[in-house]
């Protein structure tokens, strides 16, 4: 753990989900495959949908949030409108597209809640929560509530649906009003510069960068510590 700026007194650990707490790129994976296994067994959809070549798909998405300004910031919202306009540009009526849409979408959300996390994980999560109070915070759609992490926080908020996605203040602000904490309390840890690092470091939290597998990003801003193994956080005991 290596420490850049005198801490707050911590009085909430705020966690960012995917890629931080478990590995999400396997989980995306088989999401994705859920997801495209059903549209390929859907009569004549499957075919077409193969035609239309790789970039369809991305296409989609783009629809949709053209459709809809804003609608990126819920990646639930976003992907059910771009499955439902795919069903539809492939010839589907409003009804056939507006339920297989829902079936797509629960192929896919099913899937992507086969989260493994790490015994040694959950137990430091629970050791923590001896000492600070634990929180979620995530731009992702993951529902916690059918894995092993539903017990884990006093509470999860969701981009979309409790506010603008990380780095927005949204989420943060929102959760030191529910807890009545001054957001200088709140430590926020999380794998990604621009979303976690960024948002807290903009909204007046203090942060912890878990360096592990760097993705590319623009911000350039320093956290306040900085970690290469969630394991680490037991220094924080």
């Amino acid at each position: 753990m290596k420490i850049y700026r005198k801490l707050n007194d911590i009085k909430v650990l705020s966690f960012d989900l995917d890629d931080t707490l478990y590995n999400n790129k396997p989980i995306i994976k088989a999401a994705l495959d859920a997801q495209f296994n059903y549209i390929k067994q859907i009569p004549t959809i499957g075919d077409k949908w193969l035609e239309q070549g790789a970039d369809f798909w991305e296409e989609c998405r783009l629809a949709a949030q053209n459709n809809m300004p804003g609608i990126e910031q819920n990646v639930t919202l976003l992907r059910q409108h771009a499955l439902t306009y795919a069903f539809k540009f492939l010839g589907l009526n409003d009804q056939e597209s507006e339920c297989h849409s829902k079936a797509a979408y629960q192929a896919f959300i099913t899937a992507r809640s086969q989260v493994v996390v790490e015994p040694e994980v959950l137990a430091l999560l629970k050791n923590l929560s001896q000492k600070y109070t634990l929180i979620a915070i995530t731009n992702g759609n993951v529902d916690i509530s059918k894995f092993c992490l539903k017990d884990s926080f006093e509470f999860l908020l969701m981009a979309g649906f409790d506010g603008a996605q990380k780095p927005a203040a949204d989420m943060f602000e929102l959760a030191a009003n529910k807890l009545n904490i001054k957001l200088k309390n709140i430590l926020h840890i999380g794998d990604n510069l621009d979303s976690d690092i960024q948002g807290a470091n903009n909204n007046g939290c203090m942060s912890c960068w878990l360096n592990k597998d760097p993705i590319k990003t623009s911000y350039k801003g320093l956290a306040d510590i900085e970690i290469s193994n969630i394991l680490q956080l037991e220094m924080l005991l």
